[in-house]
């Protein structure tokens, strides 16, 4: 029964990450996530990934 609801649960971020990509696509817009390597970056729907510096991610 746990290893159902693992395996759902990969599933559902498995889909939520798609239909984040098809609403960035749809929206001219990219999608943000962090690397197997915790670099954190932007793709878009063209493909280019662009890794975030530090700068951006400041809150000032």
């Amino acid at each position: 029964m746990v290893m159902n609801l693992v395996q759902d649960l990969h599933k559902l971020i498995k889909l939520t990450g798609e239909r984040a990509k098809l609403d960035a696509k749809a929206n001219g817009t990219y999608i943000v996530y962090k690397t197997k390597n915790g670099l954190i970056v932007k793709e878009y729907p063209n493909g280019v990934i662009v890794p975030i510096d530090n700068q951006e991610t400041s809150h000032e």
